[in-house]
């Protein structure tokens, strides 16, 4: 059971680094925060080009590191609940401030919601990524109070992604005549393509919180979301590489972060109860 499984959390694994990594270049490149890392709350922090770059470099280092491509002495464990906690600070202290108070748009729009709800989904990854990893492999792997406390957050990982994918899918139909021109055309029937997309969301969402079949539904949700990156936001980024600072491209990686995400979440969480496997 565990060799069959082990694959796929590697390859999940891989999915959300290269993610992270996309994040971390793209903030390079545009010189400034990406808008689903920091709102424009607070304002002094996008006054200044050296937060985004330092921080668009430890992203990519980051992200390299939780691919596993290169081998190191890195406690990956602790790395990834430290890189959730920096997630989770920023929706608190920054996003929900912004979205509550200072945005021009109101709350009560679902699509005011989009960059914290991607926050959250990165944050919820970090944590599901975490709690892939075993400590036995690596040296020195006591944990501080500070860690075993994050250690704690471990299980909310699922849920916050999980929720995210919930507030996507109820987005198909709230904003369905922006959604359905982004159905390939060759696939047919864009209004039927954008309702079930967001039916399967919603539905996969739900199931993963409540523990309901989640790792055949798990799996679903991952190749849904690859089939949803190979044939919508490759074809999209490839076509406007460059539109709103690289919007696209940044979706596409989205999409693939979300994949791996759900491929961790099905890999840990079977029917039964799977022991950590060791990294």
């Amino acid at each position: 059971m565990k060799n069959s499984i082990k694959p796929f959390i590697k390859i999940g694994r891989a999915f959300y680094g290269i993610g992270i990594i996309a994040f971390g270049v793209q903030q390079i490149l545009i010189r400034d925060f990406r808008p689903e890392i920091l709102p424009p709350f607070p304002a002094w922090a996008h006054e200044y080009i050296l937060f985004p770059i330092l921080t668009g470099i430890a992203l990519i280092v980051i992200g390299i590191i939780i691919t596993g491509l290169f081998q190191t002495k890195i406690n990956t464990k602790k790395l990834c609940l430290y890189l959730g906690f920096y997630f989770l600070i920023l929706i608190i202290l920054c996003h929900l401030p912004y979205t509550l108070i200072f945005s021009p748009n109101k709350a009560s729009h679902l699509g005011v919601w989009a960059e914290a709800l991607k926050e959250l989904a990165f944050c919820g990854g970090a944590f599901v990524m975490a709690g892939s990893f075993s400590l036995n492999n690596f040296s020195g792997n006591k944990m501080n109070a500070f860690e075993l406390m994050l250690e704690k957050i471990i299980p909310l990982g699922r849920i916050f992604f999980s929720t995210t994918m919930i507030l996507y899918g109820c987005s198909h139909f709230v904003y369905t005549a922006y959604i359905s021109p982004l159905v390939p055309k060759w696939f047919g029937a864009p209004v039927f393509w954008t309702y079930f997309g967001g039916t399967s969301l919603i539905g996969s969402g739900i199931a993963i919180i409540l523990k309901i079949w989640i790792q055949p539904i798990a799996f679903l949700l991952a190749i849904m979301l690859f089939l949803w990156f190979i044939f919508l936001h490759v074809p999209n980024a490839l076509a406007h590489p460059y539109s709103n600072n690289g919007n696209e491209v940044v979706s596409a990686f989205d999409a693939l972060l979300f994949c791996g995400t759900a491929l961790v979440v099905a890999s840990t969480n079977g029917t039964k109860k799977l022991n950590r496997l060791k990294a």
